[in-house]
């Protein structure tokens, strides 16, 4: 009886640890699912986190395929300006040197608005890449909200295209120093680096696939107002035009 009852408490023993093994074993298997199911769920919040992110981030100047131009004016100005430049090209400095207090009054007055894409035609015909560093500067001119002056001043000092002066950087900080609060860290640093090279590629991409043959090409509200005319413009004749359309 007593043999019997001890074999009877060691069978009933086994059966408890055997119970206690597939608890376990259980309850491993839960806590692995429970486990995956949070994983798959970070992963998910993750992916949609990284969407909203792509979607406010995305669209700029450096994802669009096509380069938007930099914009100086109100945005619902009555009139637009489109200008294709280099800052190379003597003949748009004489533009530039000739007409841009009148375009800069005009945008203070609400009136215009003006576009621009700058091209490195320049240093596709002749050589170097003054027009491209040029053109980058004035990029990060922009992120400081100095484009204007500091484009002003790029042309008001434009050295002879052949010298390719532009494509020493330290010329274009220098520059800096001429427009108040441009020249610090982050201008030098975004102009050491070249940051906007890859948008004036693409500016430039877009003037050579488009049908303007020349810098510079000025447009006013779609209509070419400068090149190829009989009559030159004038900046009085440029200020009659936007006004009339005020």
């Amino acid at each position: 009886m007593s043999e019997k009852n001890s074999e009877g408490k060691g069978s009933a023993r086994e059966r408890l640890r055997a119970e206690q093994e597939r608890h376990k074993a259980a309850e491993k298997r839960r806590r692995t699912l429970r486990v995956g199911a949070v994983v798959v769920a970070v992963l998910a919040v993750g992916s949609g986190v990284g969407a909203l992110v792509a979607s406010q981030q995305g669209g700029g100047d450096d994802a669009a395929q096509s380069a938007k131009p930099i914009s100086v004016g109100r945005a619902n100005a009555p009139a637009k300006l489109t200008v294709y430049e280099d800052f190379r090209c003597p003949a748009c400095g004489q533009f530039e040197n000739q007409f841009s207090d009148t375009i800069r009054e005009l945008e203070k007055a609400g009136k215009l608005k003006a576009e621009y894409h700058l091209v490195t035609l320049i240093d596709g015909n002749m050589g170097g890449s003054g027009s491209k560093k040029a053109a980058n500067a004035a990029a990060c001119a922009r992120d400081e909200g100095k484009f204007s002056e500091y484009h002003d001043i790029l042309y008001l000092r434009q050295p002879v295209e052949t010298e390719d002066a532009y494509a020493d950087t330290k010329r274009l900080i220098s520059l800096a120093k001429q427009v108040k609060g441009l020249d610090g860290p982050a201008f030098r640093e975004c102009v050491n680096s070249g940051k906007h090279n890859d948008w004036v590629e693409r500016s430039n991409e877009d003037f050579r696939n488009s049908q303007h043959e020349a810098t510079p090409t000025i447009l006013l509200d779609g209509k070419n107002i400068y090149g190829g005319r009989s009559k030159p413009l004038t900046p009085e004749d440029l200020k009659k035009k936007v006004e009339a359309k005020s």
